[in-house]
């Protein structure tokens, strides 16, 4: 499973423009390893937490973490006329939720379903209005997305990243926009072709027909 993720990973960065450069990336690690506190808010703020700082945070990044999209969206069975739509552009497949699932499920067999994950998160982050409920969910995104020490780290160049190390001094609901449409991008050029040649489309597309053949 881990050379299956490795070969997409590979995959994922030949159609990016700009690739990360591992040896900054591996710079970026160092200096927060040596010096967490230079790094940003987030960081700086643990180092005068007390304990019960530290537990009203881990209840309130629970609470985040239970309202976010780690199951698939509710939606209705979709239509043979919406799945049709899906292959006519990557727009139509992500506009509604019985679209993005089936698109979730076909990510999850190529180890790349962070990217879909990733993207709702962000989606959900601008809806916010609340500046503290902001500022977690930005922390719980790049923690569980950005940084190159999670298991679950999305695919961004150097120029992203560096944007993105800048808004997380002052989180706003946009702080992912740019991080938001490269994997967009990403999604759009390198996975959805293989989606709509994949037996996941392919068979929910057959089973929405064969009714519509027998009547």
């Amino acid at each position: 499973m881990g050379s299956e993720r490795m070969e997409m990973r590979k995959r994922q960065m030949s159609v990016q423009q700009e690739t990360p450069s591992t040896a900054q990336a591996q710079q970026e690690t160092g200096s927060r390893g040596s010096n967490a506190c230079c790094f940003c808010w987030c960081c700086c703020c643990s180092c005068s937490w007390n304990e019960d700082g530290d537990e009203r945070s881990a209840r309130a990044s629970h609470d985040v973490r239970a309202e976010g999209t780690s199951g698939c969206e509710e939606s209705p069975k979709p239509t043979l006329e919406e799945v049709g739509s899906w292959g006519q552009s990557f727009d139509k497949l992500m506009k509604g939720p019985a679209g993005r699932n089936a698109f979730r499920d076909f990510l999850r067999t190529e180890f790349s379903e962070e990217n879909m994950l990733f993207w709702l998160a962000c989606e959900e982050l601008k809806k916010e209005t609340n500046k503290s409920v902001i500022e977690e969910k930005a922390r719980l995104i790049y923690e569980d997305y950005i940084s190159i020490l999670s298991p679950k780290e999305v695919s961004l160049d150097s120029r992203v990243r560096e944007v993105i190390n800048r808004n997380m001094l002052e989180p706003t609901s946009h702080t992912f926009d740019d991080a938001q449409l490269q994997i967009y991008t990403l999604m759009h050029r390198d996975s959805y072709p293989r989606f709509m040649n994949s037996s996941v489309y392919k068979n929910l597309l057959q089973t929405l027909s064969e009714p519509s053949s027998e009547s």
